[in-house]
């Protein structure tokens, strides 16, 4: 199991401050994508967290670390609902929006900018970015900020601080599981 890749990419989501992350590992084949995600479950499923592969390129796998009740919350939101909708989800379905995210990462040529919504980025930032990458932006980070920078600026730097001290932890012999926090 890749636990530094985790570590060193998904820190938020362990710490239970971000919904999820996306991040890519070596794999040979389609099979061993899924045995990784399967090993990632075995240790995390506990703590509330789940992985799925999401797309295998080459012998590159991506693989979401996600809350899939941080999931359901954020997609129920008016402003995510809305934006799901606009583009062919069923926004009341958690499942089912996981699944035609899927199919979307599967069959498009282009990446789906709705994945932010999957990955806790604030709706109207996702928003802006769908109606123009570039025009409108205030700053980047984990993501480019439309709106409220403010408060984008200060989620960063807890991200920055997250993944910090997560390597830290890990680096004393903290081990994966205990650094994911319950949920």
């Amino acid at each position: 199991m890749p636990e530094r890749y985790l570590i060193e990419h998904c820190a938020p989501t362990l710490a239970a401050i971000k919904t999820g992350n996306l991040f890519s590992i070596s794999v040979y084949s389609r099979e061993e994508a899924y045995q990784e995600a399967r090993e990632i479950n075995r240790v995390l499923r506990r703590r509330g967290l789940r992985a799925i592969p999401v797309k295998r390129r080459g012998n590159r796998a991506l693989i979401y670390l996600y809350r899939p009740a941080f999931l359901k919350r954020d997609l129920l939101d008016p402003e995510a609902a809305e934006i799901l909708r606009k583009r062919g989800y069923c926004p009341g379905n958690t499942q089912s929006c996981l699944t035609q995210l899927l199919q979307h990462l599967a069959n498009d040529e282009d990446f789906p900018h709705e994945i932010g919504l999957f990955l806790g980025y604030p709706p109207a930032d996702v928003r802006g970015f769908i109606q123009s990458p570039s025009r409108g932006v205030q700053c980047v980070g984990y993501w480019k900020v439309y709106e409220n920078r403010n408060r984008a600026e200060e989620t960063f730097q807890r991200y920055r601080q997250c993944s910090l001290c997560y390597r830290r932890e890990y680096e004393r012999g903290v081990t994966l599981e205990q650094l994911a926090v319950q949920s």
